[in-house]
């Protein structure tokens, strides 16, 4: 299988650009972004050296290190002639075997890694949204030049389920992921809900602790856990889901109060990405607060860990909980893909193929329904006169709507307002139904303001 007398090829389909002597091994990487995640494994590959070589029989060499600024004083340490300012330096480089990307967003990340494949070298990628954007191309480019991308990093940080997906939950037909996948979010509803805090406050503390960005945008309003949700689901049900078809709603609306009175009716709320088969072969994906059995795993995830629970037909339900975020968290699931490519570096016959959406079609897209075919059950929070009459004629709107009251309780009565706050459940309803009728309950004198709408996930 090898090509005999100890050498090592380097490329694929004729490409062999590099032989190297295995006499020791070694394998370059260039490195792309020395920011936390890079930090983080430069130091890995520069301190365990020695663990590296015993666990792949190979030696990993660092030989470049992109970054914007050359100048800078950086920890760790880099040996001299390593920092360079022009991705030329590992993208032409035919020294260069294994390039590992965390610079982060589209572009230029999208393009270097493309460039990177096309070249015959082996890619390591924390890349999210280049993986949600490009994934299937990139999927596509590397089977046909037959060298590995592998991307453990882009959606679960330091959970394994990427690999799950590809390899050892394969043979199943998934009928769901939910997840928990962004611990900045995570983070501020769990504070919310211990200490009864605002979201302005909680957020403001996440910021401070080093959890959320000075412009918390995309956690708070989904959109970073839409990007994971895309790469997930397109693994789990070979087909392309793009981020732009999953719905999504952020956590700004929710308030101290819905913490209590879901406490009250025995559900923790999270912001879930769920991604599950329709019956008529469909998709729904959607990213949004939602209700959680208290005694759920997925209630009880706190901080800044996330959780992956996934239903197969054969797996059964099984939940993969961890660290999402952070640089220790992800630089294991960097170095873990890292190691993996040099055990299997010299396989004349190349990876073995991937798990490509829609039967290797990198630019079709399956259909994903829109948010308003979901039937769920629905939590509202509304502010309404404290009269008489009120509930009835709430419950006629909904009623009409084909909507079913399973629980009613009115709280925080204000005197002063002459106002109470009533909590509504529902039974499983249409979401277009529940939001045509919300419209019309908005609209009754006896109605001040309809705080929240919740769905609830059993």
């Amino acid at each position: 299988m090898g090509m005999g007398n100890g050498a090592i090829r380097i490329g694929r389909q004729g490409q062999d650009w590099t032989v190297k002597s295995a006499l020791d091994g070694e394998i370059n990487i260039g490195l792309m972004g020395l920011g936390t995640v890079g930090g983080g494994v430069a130091a890995a590959l520069l301190d365990n050296a020695e663990a590296i070589r015993r666990k792949t029989g190979r030696a990993a060499r660092l030989r470049r290190v992109l970054v914007r600024d050359a100048g800078r004083t950086r920890q760790p340490a880099l040996p001299p002639g390593t920092l360079t300012v022009n991705p030329e330096d590992i993208l032409s480089d035919p020294q260069v075997h294994v390039v590992v990307e965390t610079i982060g967003g589209d572009a230029p990340a999208g393009e270097y890694l493309e460039r990177a494949l096309a070249a015959g070298k082996h890619v390591v990628t924390a890349n999210k949204e280049v993986m949600s954007r490009r994934g299937p191309a990139l999927m596509a480019l590397a089977q046909e030049r037959q060298v590995n991308l592998l991307f453990e990093a882009s959606a679960g940080g330091g959970i394994p389920i990427v690999g799950c997906l590809m390899s050892q939950l394969l043979a199943n037909d998934i009928h769901s992921i939910r997840s928990i996948i962004n611990g900045t979010t995570n983070y501020i509803l769990t504070r919310m809900a211990r200490s009864q805090t605002a979201f302005g406050d909680a957020l403001a503390e996440a910021q401070e602790r080093g959890y959320a960005e000075a412009d918390p945008t995309n956690d708070i309003e989904g959109i970073d856990a839409a990007y994971k949700l895309s790469v997930l689901g397109s693994l789990a049900f070979h087909r392309r889901i793009p981020h732009q078809a999953i719905f999504t709603e952020g956590i700004s609306r929710l308030a101290p109060e819905d913490f209590r009175y879901a406490a009250e009716l025995g559900y923790a709320i999270k912001s879930l990405a769920i991604a599950a088969a329709a019956p008529d072969g469909g998709i729904q994906a959607r990213v949004h607060p939602a209700l959680v059995p208290e005694d759920h795993l997925l209630a009880k995830v706190d901080g800044v860990y996330n959780a992956v629970e996934v239903t197969g037909n054969l797996c059964g339900q099984i939940i993969l909980h961890g660290q999402g975020a952070g640089r220790d968290a992800t630089t294991s699931a960097v170095m873990g893909d890292l190691l993996n490519i040099l055990r299997t570096i010299d396989n004349a016959d190349g990876p073995p193929p991937l798990p490509l959406p829609d039967g290797g079609s990198p630019d079709a897209a399956h259909q994903v329904h829109p948010i308003d075919q979901l039937s769920s059950a629905y939590y509202m929070r509304l502010t309404c006169a404290d009269q008489a009459g009120v509930l009835a004629q709430i419950a006629r709107i909904l009623g009409d709507g084909n909507i079913s009251i399973a629980t009613v309780i009115q709280k925080d009565t204000d005197p002063g307002s002459g106002t109470a706050q009533l909590v509504i459940t529902t039974y499983p309803a249409r979401e277009m139904d529940v939001q045509t009728a919300l419209q019309s309950v908005a609209r009754l004198g006896v109605v001040a303001s309809v705080n929240n709408l919740i769905r609830i996930e059993e």
